[in-house]
């Protein structure tokens, strides 16, 4: 049988990596976008480290799906706004469209996940929001969402969620 599929690779210090904005501070590694390589399937693969004490803000995707995957460090997902899980090595989440979700790093060390977001998008958001991460460069100083943020997400892969009251 001939492979009729793109192969892709992408070595242990691949792939584009981006500094993250408070609240969640730390890094993105976008891995793979099939967009960018014609894979058949929709889709966009990496990791997101969260700084200690940090978190990614409750969110949802009104038209993605998503994949979680905690390859180190511990933390909490809070799920749906109520339901409370813990976040540690080897535990695995699906969001199927429209649920919200927050994770927190634990107070004693970063949490590092694999995200998989299908369709892809959410390499698109890590960009818009980020700075460029090269590497050996030394940790920034925690700096803000861009002032355009809400508009982003919009044009991205997230839900405008109702204020809280």
């Amino acid at each position: 049988m001939t492979a009729t599929t793109p192969l892709v690779v992408v070595p242990a210090d691949g792939g584009k990596s981006f500094w993250q904005p408070v609240p969640a501070n730390g890094f993105v590694r976008c891995l793979l976008a099939s967009k960018d390589f014609g894979g058949e399937t929709p889709f966009a693969m990496g990791t997101q480290t969260v700084a200690a004490g940090c978190f990614v803000r409750e969110h949802a995707h009104p038209d993605n799906e998503e994949v979680i995957f905690v390859l180190d460090g511990k933390g909490e997902a809070l799920i749906d706004g109520t339901d409370r899980q813990p976040m540690e090595k080897g535990s695995c989440y699906f969001f199927g469209r429209g649920h919200t979700h927050r994770f927190q790093a634990s107070g004693d060390g970063p949490l590092t996940f694999m995200w998989l977001m299908l369709p892809g998008g959410l390499e698109t958001f890590f960009a818009r929001i980020g700075r460029e991460k090269h590497p050996g460069d030394a940790t920034p100083a925690p700096f803000p969402r861009p002032e355009d943020v809400l508009k982003i997400e919009a044009e991205t892969v997230f839900a405008t969620l109702p204020a809280k009251g």
